[in-house]
C-alpha cells in the first residue's frame, strides 16, 4: 500500500468559542487557510486537536466540518489512537466518513512490552482496509517505541505506510530510515527537528506550527525535498525562535494563541489545559508581528 502522506502536513486545533463550544466556522477557516498555504494533507482529531475533551458528537461534527471544507482537495489523517486496543478496532469498524487513513498512537498509560505494542498495532493493522501511520510520542505516552518494533511492524504490514517520530531521539530516526522497507517513510513530530529529520531522509512532517505559517513551512519542505537545504535553513531559523515559544507552556495553547492574533481562531482551550500567560501570549504575538505575519479579517 502506497503511502499518500508526505510533504507537510497538520496537525489542526479544534477551535473553540467563548462559551467552550466547538467553533466550527472557525476550523472552516483554518482549513481553508491551511489549503491557501499549499500544504499537503490534513490531521484530524489528533493531540493537538484536544481530541480527549470532546464528545462523540463533537467529534463527529469536527471530522464532517473538516471533510466538508477540505472539498476533496488534500488527503485527509483521522487520529484513532486508545490504550484499549478493541477499543481502536471497534472506532475503525464504525467509521463510515471518506477519509484516507488512520494516525494511530502508541498505547499510552499502559506501559505496554514492545511485544505488546507490536501485538496491539498487529490486531489494528488486521482490522483496517486504509493505511495506517504510526504515532511515537514517548513524552506522552510514558513508553518509547523502539526502531526495532517499528521496523518489524513495517515490515510485517503492508497497510502501516509510516511512522510519525516523535521521541526527539535522532539516532533512533536514524535507524528507522536507514533500515525501513521500500514504501514505509518517517515524518517529523517535532516542528523544531523537521530540517534535521529531512535532512536525514525523513519525508515530510506533521506539524502544530504550520497552521499558523502553512506557506512558510510548505516552502521549508519543498526545499528539502528538492535538496536545497541552504533555503530550507534560512526559513527554520527563521520559525525558531517563534517555534519553541508556541510549545513553552504546551500544545495546542501557544499556537492557539498566535491564531487569534492572526484573526483565525479564539485562543480558548478545554481543561484540564489553560491559556498561555499574558506575558508569554505578548511575546508570541510581538515576535508574529516583528515576522511580518498577516492578519486575516
Amino acid at each position: 500500500m502506497r503511502n499518500i502522506f508526505k510533504g507537510t502536513g497538520i496537525a489542526l486545533i479544534t477551535p473553540f468559542n467563548k462559551s467552550g463550544g466547538v467553533d466550527y466556522e472557525s476550523l472552516r477557516n483554518l482549513v481553508n487557510h491551511c489549503i491557501g498555504g499549499g500544504v499537503d494533507f490534513l490531521v484530524i482529531l489528533g493531540t493537538t486537536a484536544e481530541t480527549a475533551t470532546l464528545s462523540e458528537e463533537e467529534k463527529v461534527l469536527v471530522i464532517e466540518t473538516v471533510i466538508d471544507a477540505n472539498k476533496g482537495a488534500l488527503p485527509l489523517l483521522l487520529g484513532i489512537g486508545d490504550n484499549n486496543t478493541q477499543k481502536v478496532c471497534t472506532k475503525i469498524k464504525k467509521l463510515n466518513l471518506p477519509i484516507d487513513g488512520f494516525l494511530c498512537v502508541s498505547p499510552y498509560y499502559n506501559k505496554p512490552s514492545q511485544e505488546g505494542i507490536y501485538q496491539h498495532f498487529k490486531i489494528i493493522s488486521e482490522n483496517s482496509k486504509l493505511p495506517i501511520v504510526l504515532y511515537n510520542v514517548p513524552g506522552r505516552t510514558s513508553s518509547n517505541m523502539d526502531a526495532i518494533t517499528t521496523l518489524r511492524l513495517a515490515k510485517d504490514f503492508d497497510n502501516i505506510v509510516a511512522i510519525k517520530e516523535a521521541s526527539g531521539d535522532l539516532a533512533q530516526v536514524m535507524e528507522v530510515i536507514d533500515k525501513a522497507p521500500e514504501g514505509f517513510d518517517l515524518l517529523s513530530g517535532d516542528d523544531n527537528l523537521t530540517l534535521s529529520i529531512m535532512a536525514l531522509g525523513g519525508k515530510g512532517v506533521v506539524s502544530v506550527n504550520g497552521q499558523a505559517f502553512p506557506s512558510e513551512l510548505s516552502s521549508m519542505i519543498d526545499f528539502c525535498i528538492s535538496g536545497n537545504i541552504q533555503d530550507a535553513r534560512a526559513i527554520h531559523y527563521s520559525l525558531f525562535k517563534i517555534t519553541k515559544m508556541l510549545f513553552q507552556e504546551g500544545n495546542p495553547s501557544g499556537v492557539k494563541a498566535l491564531l487569534e492574533y492572526m484573526k483565525i481562531s479564539c485562543s480558548n482551550v478545554r481543561l484540564p489545559l489553560w491559556p498561555v500567560t499574558i506575558e508569554l501570549k505578548e511575546s508570541i504575538c510581538n515576535e508574529a508581528a516583528r515576522m511580518g505575519f498577516k492578519i486575516h479579517i
